[in-house]
């Protein structure tokens, strides 16, 4: 718990105020300091104010177009610098385009949530009938860059959307919403292997599976900064779920995550590629290696009772799935 003789931080006074800036928004974030008024209420929407979710969407796709290029004979192609830019972007654009959704169908939720009552919709900036087309110009940006790949990542990208949609309303009917979450959140891995290699195979699917269990990690950590007005309003979650208990579970995930990425990089095709440089092979593992040190440091740190410790451990799962990409692509640039 936070010490109620510490003395509190005095507000910031170099950001704008529109009456209008997120609880959980980040300090310094570019949206309440650079962005024209009539746009932030639209960006906040996107979540634009809050990058860590973008960053958890991304990694994702980066994880599977660096392993693609690098258990493919042909190696990197010069399409491959397309797809780690445009993958960003549409990372940038499809978690807006979730997240406006997701405060759509949560829009009678949102303002009985201590944390989400400022939100634009609860707090009356925009209206639903706004939102929803924001959402939609969001959706189609993201479409046109999903048509610069190939037919199989088109299909991919489509069928993401059912994941998508079906999000918001988990927390309605299951105990496990965190699931759904991660079947979007990392549907990336699969996307981006689809677009270099054309199909798929064992090694995407278990980093996928290996995305989700990470996701289940972070966003229940996330969840328990909610989970005293979620009881109330009757709001399921991984968090409450689990709650003094949380620490095992989430322990489970870290295995669970780290097993499923090893074997990802041991399956024979893998090993066929990575075994001839060992330098290859040492690099892929240490990025296995620094994520799952990321993740039990988070462990040793974890307070679930004090909702700062707890946002400031989820956004810091984009250093943890950033040490895997910088590791990768050093592989694949000794390749």
């Amino acid at each position: 718990m936070t010490d109620p003789n510490q003395t509190p931080e005095p507000p910031r006074t170099d950001l704008p105020d529109d009456g209008g800036r997120v609880a959980d928004a980040t300090d310094l974030n570019w949206v309440d300091r650079f962005c024209p008024r009539w746009s932030r209420p639209y960006l906040r929407l996107s979540r634009a104010d809050r990058p860590a979710g973008t960053w958890l969407l991304l990694l994702p796709c980066w994880w599977g177009l660096l392993l693609a290029i690098l258990l493919d004979p042909s190696g990197l192609r010069a399409f491959d610098g397309w797809l780690a830019i445009s993958c960003a972007m549409g990372a940038f654009l499809m978690r807006g385009a979730g997240c406006t959704w997701n405060d759509i169908a949560d829009r009678n939720i949102d303002g009985s949530v201590e944390r989400t009552r400022s939100r634009p919709l609860p707090s009356g900036q925009v209206t639903t009938r706004q939102a929803a087309v924001w959402m939609v110009v969001q959706a189609l940006l993201a479409f046109a860059i999903l048509l610069t790949y190939n037919g199989f990542a088109i299909f991919l990208g489509i069928v993401a959307l059912a994941p998508v949609a079906i999000y918001p309303f988990a927390k309605r009917f299951t105990w496990w919403p965190q699931i759904f979450l991660g079947v979007a959140f990392n549907w990336g891995a699969l996307l981006m292997w689809g677009a270099h290699s054309g199909s798929l195979s064992i090694t995407p699917v278990l980093l996928y599976l290996a995305g989700i269990c990470w996701t289940l990690f972070y966003d229940t950590i996330y969840a328990h900064q909610d989970k005293e007005d979620d009881a109330l309003i009757g709001v399921k979650s991984t968090a409450r779920l689990f709650a003094d208990n949380t620490p095992r579970w989430l322990f489970i995930f870290q295995v669970v995550a780290m097993t499923l990425l090893l074997l990802a990089v041991i399956t024979p095709a893998a090993m066929a590629q990575l075994l001839p440089n060992p330098l290859v092979f040492l690099m892929v593992f240490l990025g296995i290696w620094g994520f799952g040190a990321h993740l039990t440091m988070q462990l040793r740190r974890l307070d679930i009772d004090d909702t700062q410790v707890c946002l400031r451990l989820f956004r810091s799962n984009r250093e943890a799935g950033l040490i895997p990409v910088v590791f990768w692509a050093l592989a694949v640039l000794l390749t």
